[in-house]
Parts: C-alpha cells; structure tokens; sequence
C-alpha cells in the first residue's frame, strides 16, 4: 500500500526524487556546520576551561549566579572574537594577517601577569581562601587572554555568509559556557581538598596555558 502511495506522489510529483534529495543535502549540510561548530568550540574553549579550573581553585566558595557569570565572560569572549576576526578578514585582512602575529606575545604576557599575581597572593596567605575573589579588570584580562587566539577563527568561518558565521559563532560561545560551568565547578571540588595551596596551584595554571598558547601560536 504504502509503495503504491509513493508511486501515486512520485507520478503526480515528477520532481519529488530531486528534491528528496535537495532536503537530505540541505539536512547533512546544516549537520556537518553544527558539528564544525561544536568541535570548533570545544577545541576553542580548552584554554578557557583551565583558566577556569584556576577561578575555581581561587574562590572555593563561589556561588551559582557567580560561576555563570564567569562562564559567560569566558563565552561571550570567545563567541566575540571570531567574529571580530572575521570582519577583519572581508575588511582589513592585510592589518589583521600582521596583527594576528603579535597574539600570542599577548595571551602570553597577561596570563603570565595574572599567574604571577595570584601566586603571589597565595603566597602571602593574608586573606582566607574563600574570600578571594577574581575582580572585574582580571576577569576581562583573562577573557580577552584565553580568547584572543580565536581572532584567526575569523579565516576558517570567512568562507560563511554572515547569518551561518554568526550562528557558528553562537554555538562556540554555548560550548565554552558550558565548558567553563564544569571547569568552575571542578575546580571549586579541587580548591576545598587542597586549601591553602590553591592559589598558588591556579597561578601556576594561568602561567602553563600563557606557555601553552605562545609556543603553540609561535612555533606551529
């Protein structure tokens, strides 16, 4: 019965199999961008998610409401970034091609700063773990180091119209939001068995993902 039907809208439809077709197309072309845009986010956030992990380890009392907020700079950051690169690239790409070399010098100099400064702090031991928090100014720094790299993303989503690079964008943002959720939240677990090292253990993480993004942006 059911072949008979499709042969009766096959007939009365000589066009059906041609669009079938264009439907299953359309249908895995959409999949396979969401699929790049998930992987382009996760492969992104990783930096993030230690720094984030860092965060944890320094505010072991931190509330929900603060670890979202932290977890949405992280991604409105990096949701940001690629499409600021982007815009480069159809507008600016001779400046931006020279700029993107001085990226990593930049990552690398405010997370080493930011290391440095919280081992320091842990150091002094002068203020009860869970009363330190990250303040505002360090928290755009921290954005602004663990995303910078994501600038260059503006090349792999240049080929996009403008409606597809800001969605990709998006769904980059979505995943380092949840990323950056679970690295506060690891962190914060972390933080309260080894109290009283923590900060000087997240400085010493902000310092290796400074290394991280320099060596890998200078040498390959």
């Amino acid at each position: 019965m059911m072949s008979r039907y499709l042969v009766y809208i096959t007939f009365m439809i000589p066009d059906l199999p041609a669009l079938l077709e264009m439907h299953i197309m359309i249908c895995m072309t959409v999949f396979i961008f969401v699929i790049n845009s998930i992987l382009l986010g996760i492969g992104l956030a990783m930096d993030a998610f230690s720094v984030s992990l860092a965060n944890g380890l320094k505010e072991q009392g931190m509330k929900t409401s603060r670890m979202c907020l932290i977890a949405s700079v992280f991604a409105g950051f990096q949701g940001v970034m690629p499409m600021i690169g982007y815009t480069c690239v159809h507008m600016l790409l001779k400046h931006f091609t020279a700029f993107s070399k001085f990226i990593p010098w930049i990552a690398l100099a405010l997370l080493l700063f930011l290391g440095f400064k919280m081992i320091l702090e842990g150091l002094k031991g002068q203020i009860p773990e869970e009363d330190v928090q990250t303040g505002f100014g360090e928290l755009m720094l921290m954005g602004i180091a663990t995303s910078i790299d994501a600038l260059s993303v503006g090349f792999t989503i240049a080929e996009y119209t403008l409606l597809p690079a800001i969605l990709s964008a998006l769904i980059i943002a979505a995943v380092t939001f949840v990323i950056c959720y679970f690295g506060l939240h690891f962190g914060k677990k972390l933080g309260m068995k080894i109290a009283g090292k923590a900060q000087i253990l997240g400085g010493i993480i902000l310092i290796f993902i400074g290394a991280e993004i320099f060596i890998k942006g200078l040498f390959f």
